[in-house]
């Protein structure tokens, strides 16, 4: 099998380990999408242009979002190529307020979210509770923080007065998400301090699937088909009694020092390649 990676991080450990457990017998090529740094906020802009890919792997694992990789993913599913997760599924995990609309239709617990044009046009609201705001395209380096008052309303508009943003009532919780990643049904956990909470985040701790609050794997696994993904993360916190709250959804999100998850990855791509072929010719 052939097995591409579009990635511009292919020393990633998920992805390294992956890779040492495929190379013996497959070959694994890696795509730099390129545009890496780019901070458009159309997550998948068709006037970019795509890297030649040459020949077409069996399969592509997609662990990049940027516009590049995102028209990369669309050109080689063009080709009839299978790519996990779909580029599709990918930039609507990019899209926070379709996120939400998406998740609430499906009766998932995703925390109630509406869309404003700007962090600016928030400023002349009264805040009668603390919020939460972020960025309404996800991306590396995003705005996401806790708004307790005008105050600090107006310190973040200093530097973000334009970004489209999505806002969330803030829901009282112990501070820990509950971060949980799926592979092919097979779910991960651990435990991390909020970036909300005081001293802001810390190193991800262990959790046993057992140790979750009855019921909380439920909608983690629905998440999955509601998304159509096949790799990706749930952030939930604990709302109150054991109810959960999902938070965030990620495509095909950093899994790091989780045991089983490079064997998973590496039977999905190789279950993929396998399963879904080439419907167009090779070059």
């Amino acid at each position: 099998m052939r097995i591409g990676l579009i990635t511009a991080d292919p020393g990633h450990q998920l992805l390294a380990d992956t890779v040492r457990l495929l190379s013996p017998r497959h070959e694994v090529v890696a795509l730099d999408p390129g545009g890496h740094g780019a901070g458009a906020q159309d997550p998948a802009d068709p006037s970019e242009d795509a890297a030649d890919p040459g020949e077409l792997a069996d399969v592509y694992l997609l662990k990049a979002r940027t516009p590049h990789a995102l028209a990369l993913a669309r050109s080689l599913e063009r080709r009839g190529a299978p790519v996990v997760n779909s580029a599709a599924a990918t930039a609507l995990c990019q899209d926070r307020t379709a996120m939400a609309d998406v998740a609430l239709r499906a009766g998932l617990p995703f925390a109630p979210t509406r869309t404003v044009a700007s962090l600016a046009g928030l400023t002349a609201e009264r805040l009668p509770r603390p919020i939460v705001v972020k960025s309404r395209h996800s991306r590396r380096h995003d705005l996401v923080a806790r708004v307790d008052d005008a105050a600090r309303l107006r310190a973040l508009s200093a530097d973000w007065a334009d970004e489209p943003v999505v806002v969330q009532d803030f829901t009282p919780n112990d501070g820990w998400d509950h971060k949980l990643w799926v592979i092919a049904g097979r779910v991960f956990a651990a435990l991390r301090r909020s970036e909300l909470a005081a001293g802001g985040r810390g190193p991800s701790l262990p959790l046993a699937l057992d140790a979750l609050p009855p019921g909380w794997l439920d909608p983690v696994r629905h998440v999955g088909s509601v998304f159509s993904l096949e790799v990706y993360g749930v952030d939930l916190i604990d709302a109150g009694g054991g109810a959960p709250l999902i938070v965030d959804i990620n495509a095909f999100p950093g899994v790091r020092g989780q045991a089983g998850a490079p064997e998973a990855l590496a039977a999905l791509a190789l279950r993929t390649a396998e399963r879904g072929g080439l419907t167009a010719p090779r070059p």
